[in-house]
């Protein structure tokens, strides 16, 4: 059907990748816990449409860019580790006055740069756009019509696998720090460690190759 094989295996594998802690579980984690469940549920909703332009550039051939010329991954992994040292950078400086965005009485995220930010924390990464090349083909039959559209087809179950997962991020998140949110020694600590994170993950994607 549309195309692809071992349907059921691909939606097994993919769930699994996606429980693997990334920058993106991190940042949904990181909203949900500072604004609540809607938060994190946005910041969700932004990096499943950062996966989205990876898997229409996948099918297009466009991500085939990134994986044969060194200078086109090279400047999107810089930029991409830049402005994950950014986030981690804010958040770190952040923690050090936690009620700036964590204090019910100071003015939140908006929504909007909530979404921007999970929207290029993914779409920023390279490493995600190799690993579509590299991992949805293997379910798409050779004798596929339209190869193109079974690789969107087989992108969109991922992603939605994905939104499935991240909501359960943020509402496990959201509940649990509703617990602590009034405790800005625990939201600071909270805030550096994710922050510091984020830095972590900054640095490998700096030292990352292409394969």
């Amino acid at each position: 059907m549309f195309g692809v094989t071992d349907l059921w295996l691909f939606v097994i594998s993919g769930l699994a990748l996606n429980m693997i802690p990334g920058p993106d579980s991190l940042y949904i984690v990181g909203r949900s816990a500072s604004q609540g469940f809607k938060a994190g549920s946005v910041a969700a909703l932004g990096i499943g449409t950062g996966t989205m332009i990876h898997v229409l550039a996948a099918a297009f051939g466009l991500s085939a860019l990134l994986a044969t010329s060194a200078m086109a991954f090279t400047v999107i992994k810089v930029i991409g580790c830049l402005y994950l040292l950014y986030i981690g950078a804010s958040m770190l400086f952040a923690g050090n006055t936690p009620q700036q965005e964590i204090t019910p009485n100071k003015k939140p995220m908006p929504f909007s740069k909530i979404f921007m930010q999970g929207f290029l924390t993914n779409v920023l990464n390279p490493k995600v756009a190799l690993f579509f090349l590299a991992f949805v083909p293997q379910f798409i039959a050779m004798d596929a019509p339209d190869k193109a559209f079974s690789f969107i087809f087989l992108g969109l179950v991922f992603n939605i696998n994905g939104m499935l997962w991240c909501h359960f991020l943020a509402w496990s998140a959201s509940a649990i720090s509703n617990k602590f949110r009034k405790s800005q020694r625990l939201t600071a600590i909270l805030t550096k460690c994710t922050g510091t994170l984020f830095l972590y993950f900054g640095i490998r994607l700096a030292f990352s190759h292409q394969n």
